[in-house]
């Protein structure tokens, strides 16, 4: 397949189980949490490539999620709590990036990017924690496809 017409995929990766607490951004994951991290982490290093972009969001609960894929991440406030769907893929240049981009994020914007993505519009969808959602977009072709959705507690 030659590179023009690789798919640009991103992969949206909601921070897995965190505690209750006052400061929404400080909130850690519980040890529910780190496990479910650590399995989807496991799982998508069998199937990420090494040149994948992976973003997070500042908050805590989603830093942790992120590290534990055990590589470097970028930290983008964009994607902070109640951003809105265009203002993530603003931020992240998806789909212009190409490859894959992972991006650690919460509910409900990740919810409403997943819905603006594949049905053209940014209602309210439900992404479990800790859950990913993988999507592709083909060069020249409209649309995104769903590749695969994995809940946490079934890998």
């Amino acid at each position: 397949m030659s590179k023009s017409r690789d798919p640009s995929q991103l992969i949206l990766w909601r921070h897995a189980h965190a505690e209750v607490g006052l400061e929404d951004s400080a909130r850690q994951l519980t040890n529910r949490g780190r496990k479910q991290a650590a399995r989807m982490a496991g799982w998508l290093k069998t199937r990420l490539p090494e040149d994948y972009r992976l973003i997070a969001s500042p908050a805590v609960r989603a830093q942790q999620t992120a590290g534990a894929l055990n590589g470097k991440f970028l930290t983008r406030p964009e994607l902070a709590v109640d951003t809105s769907a265009t203002g993530i893929l603003s931020a992240i240049d998806w789909p212009g990036c190409g490859g894959i981009t992972l991006i650690v994020g919460h509910q409900p914007s990740l919810g409403r990017l997943a819905a603006l993505l594949i049905s053209g519009r940014a209602d309210a969808w439900s992404i479990r924690k800790g859950a990913v959602w993988w999507l592709w977009q083909r060069a020249h072709e409209d649309g995104v496809s769903v590749r695969t959705i994995v809940d946490p507690d079934l890998v």
